[in-house]
């Protein structure tokens, strides 16, 4: 559970970071937009068929995520990784380490 755990902690920075970015919340919480998008990316996340050895979803052969949903987070993660490295540095090496 513990690649899972690391995944939601990951994407939920993402979320929150494209949130305060694009939405411009910035008392930490998140817009009800983005906050549907986290639940949604959670409950994926718990259902994952691949667990533990998940590969990252870009690479994964099994797409779970509806088509709008999917979309709603290639934006988050085209806004949001490449201020990963500023923000989040560890942890935007670690997924990148895991893509390679």
């Amino acid at each position: 559970m513990k690649r899972i755990a690391e995944e939601k902690h990951t994407v939920e920075t993402m979320i929150r970071l494209y949130c305060r970015k694009r939405h411009g919340v910035t008392d930490g919480g998140l817009c009800p937009d983005c906050q549907t998008l986290l639940h949604y990316a959670t409950q994926r996340l718990d259902s994952c068929r691949y667990a533990e050895s998940k590969p990252t979803c870009d690479a994964c052969a099994v797409h779970c995520y509806k088509p709008e949903m999917r979309e709603q987070i290639r934006q988050v993660m085209r806004c949001s990784g490449p201020r990963m490295i500023w923000y989040h540095p560890f942890m935007a090496i670690t997924h990148v380490i895991r893509k390679i």
